[in-house]
């Protein structure tokens, strides 16, 4: 776009443009004086290219161009032409051409920057995020930026065109139990009232449902008092969607378009394998140990406890005595791992909540049912007789050079090992494949989970998740066995989306909160509005919500969400940059009708 002081973009120039006589701004990125000659890189948001400053017909530009340094903000106007033949810069878009000054002007100088913005070196996080306006500067972050419109573009485009209607829903809503802790807005017009900001637009959507909306969408901003970690932050954005008078397959088919198309867009340069593999609940979890499952390299579970019912081992015969399970993973030529690696990974196993795993290691040439007992090395060598290293062999797909992992424990506890030994493994062994994006669904999660502390139900997703036709009757009898239409979709080990078909008749409602131990009087208090609702021509419904932060890190090929965020917080929920959170004034908690608790200290601003 043109502007008074742009006529073109920086990284716009190329061959084509030779003898155009241009007006450019933008940041020196790099700045060379040869001598007569003075070489600066000039960088605005659409690239960089070089622009020489020569003494001879440009002086005063010249002058110019001796004082600046880095980062200083620059217009130059001056001729594009092609690079003297050997010159070129091939690893730039605009590496065929320069911009031969003509007159040059000091728009801001800057201060010298506290880390380099022309390199992508290792820089703090406090100090980034500290100068987070200096950060996205630098390409990385940059082009992540961009990146996540592009994204945000895409969706908007192709969802459009399939026929739904994008509707902003309120941030400042009523505090209703969906998990997780709200963020408090007091009121001021209403002395001792709260507001809460929304953990997302659940609520909201399902209402629009109601309204006749049947495909509705939007970016949605939301807010989670939650811990952070690498994928979470306490405000996150959403792409939240709800349709009408849909089943599961209508959901999934239409999020596996949406997805390989955004892929195929966004990142033509990776492998999308198609379609989508689907798994339930129970499948995954037996078959990978978790429910967001990376499927790019192999070393699935299997179950060997009917192989060891006689084993004279006493902690297997002690597992599974006590109703415990012995399940086994095979890492591909992880025998060559030394006794000394293989004390890592027990070390390791117990930071991911196993007790410890048995190894077998398998030597030797030919098929494994040849296997002699010299050919296979363990810890626990002693206890473990040759038929049962073969039988386990076998059943786990292994062959000479591979190391068996075994660990025994109750069901969740061998999981929750395996799936991170899994993981582990793979980065250990380097079978991990970058360049491919393996996307996958999972369904029919429990609808219920029991909590123990206070023995009552609990959601596994949340209250508004309907139960399975087929086991609605188990709702009285076996809450704990009753299978939910809720959906994840997953990609290289992520969870990106998650969503269900939507309870929409008041009785299964009213039974939903009844399980959670919701009296009848709170649930009009807390679900009053949705609850009537439904008794006015409420459509059976579905919807997902896909997280936006984690889907562009994943496209980005970054490992922390914060990359992809213009403006994140720390892992302690502060701002550096603003200083948040920061005290208030003693007048404005007096407006708002609220007061510290005596003996309350506020920190100090991060």
């Amino acid at each position: 776009m043109k502007t008074y002081l742009k006529s073109r973009s920086c990284g716009e120039l190329r061959a084509e443009h030779e003898g155009e006589e241009v007006s450019l701004a933008g940041w020196v990125h790099r700045r060379r004086d040869h001598g007569s000659l003075i070489f600066i890189d000039l960088r605005d948001h659409e690239g960089i290219v070089q622009v020489v400053f020569n003494p001879k017909g440009a002086e005063e530009a010249h002058k110019v161009a001796s004082d600046v340094r880095n980062e200083y903000v620059l217009h130059v106007k001056g001729t594009v032409a092609r690079r003297p033949s050997g010159t070129e810069n091939r690893n730039m878009p605009t590496g065929e051409v320069e911009v031969r000054a003509q007159g040059a002007a000091l728009l801001n100088p800057s201060k010298t920057p506290p880390f380099y913005i022309n390199e992508d070196t290792e820089v703090e996080d406090l100090l980034r995020l500290r100068y987070r306006y200096l950060d996205l500067r630098r390409e990385r972050m940059h082009k992540n930026m961009i990146l996540r419109h592009n994204v945000t573009r895409f969706i908007r485009n192709f969802l459009s065109d399939r026929g739904f209607t994008e509707v902003e829903t309120p941030i400042l809503i009523k505090s209703t139990p969906e998990g997780a802790r709200d963020y408090l807005v007091p009121s001021r017009v209403n002395p001792g009232l709260f507001y809460a900001l929304p953990q997302s637009p659940q609520q909201l959507k399902q209402l629009l449902m109601v309204s006749g909306f049947e495909r509705y969408f939007q970016i949605a901003h939301c807010f989670r008092d939650e811990d952070l970690r690498a994928d979470r932050q306490p405000e996150f954005t959403q792409l939240d969607m709800e349709i009408s008078f849909i089943n599961e397959d209508d959901m999934l088919n239409l999020m596996e378009d949406l997805h390989v198309a955004m892929v195929e867009t966004i990142r033509p340069d990776v492998r999308l394998p198609k379609p989508f593999p689907r798994f339930t609940y129970d499948e995954a979890m037996r078959r990978f140990g978790t429910d967001k499952p990376d499927l790019r390299y192999g070393m699935e579970l299997v179950d060997i406890s009917d192989l060891l019912a006689e084993s004279e081992f006493e902690v297997f015969q002690q597992t599974l005595a006590a109703g415990g399970v012995v399940r086994a993973i095979c890492a591909p030529g992880g025998a060559v791992l030394s006794r000394r690696q293989i004390d890592e990974l027990t070390d390791f196993v117990k930071t991911v909540g196993g007790k410890g795993l048995i190894s077998i290691g398998l030597t030797g040439e030919g098929p494994v049912e040849e296997l002699t007992a010299e050919e296979f090395h363990s810890p626990t060598h002693r206890f473990l007789r040759l038929e049962e290293v073969r039988g386990i062999a076998a059943r786990a797909g292994a062959n000479r050079g591979d190391l068996i992992i075994m660990v025994a424990d109750q069901e969740e506890q061998v999981c929750q090992a395996l799936d991170g030994l899994r993981r582990e493994m793979a980065r250990r062994l380097d079978l991990v494949d970058e360049g491919v994006f393996t996307f996958c669904f999972v369904t029919e999660f429990p609808l219920l989970d029991w909590n123990e502390a206070e023995e009552r139900w609990d959601p596994v997703h949340h209250p508004f998740t309907s139960p399975k036709e087929e086991d609605l009757p188990l709702m009285d009898t076996d809450p704990g066995h009753v299978r939910a239409r809720a959906y994840d979709l997953v990609c290289n080990g992520w969870e990106i989306a998650g969503g269900s078909i939507r309870i929409h008749r008041r009785d299964v409602q009213e039974k939903m909160f009844s399980l959670l131990r919701i009296s009848p009087e709170e649930a009009q208090y807390r679900f009053g509005h949705m609850l009537e609702a439904f008794e006015y021509g409420a459509p059976p419904h579905g919807g997902i919500a896909t997280g936006l932060d984690r889907t562009v890190m994943i496209l980005a090929g970054e490992r922390d969400i914060r990359e992809v965020i213009a403006f994140p917080k720390t892992k302690t929920a502060s701002d550096p940059l603003f200083g948040a959170p920061s005290t208030v004034s003693d007048a404005q908690l007096a407006e708002l009708h609220i007061a510290l608790r005596p003996g309350v200290v506020p920190k100090e601003s991060p």
